[in-house]
């Protein structure tokens, strides 16, 4: 993990506001969503990227029911449940 040397307060609301020159060189535009994740005592900002919820993939996908599904796993899966698909 790099240091950026950026020091931020969290404002009344546990806010902090990421610097315009870190948006920028991480690709993070205004309401993007960000994965918040913890390590010990370590926060990490993540910039959201929806993958298949079975294998990660995050090419060709599909929503369905607010989750997201590739093509790959929909083939899979209809062959595990006994059904062909054809592409």
């Amino acid at each position: 993990m790099r240091s950026t040397g950026i020091v931020r307060k969290l404002d009344e609301l546990g806010r902090i506001t990421l610097p315009i020159e870190l948006r920028r060189n991480l690709d993070v535009a205004e309401r993007d969503p960000l994965e918040i994740f913890t390590d010990e005592d370590t926060i990490i900002l993540k910039k959201y990227n929806p993958a298949d919820i079975f294998t990660g993939e995050m090419d060709n996908l599909i929503e369905y029911k607010g989750k997201k599904v590739s093509k790959n796993s929909i083939i899979e899966l209809s062959k595990l449940a006994g059904s062909s698909i054809e592409e």
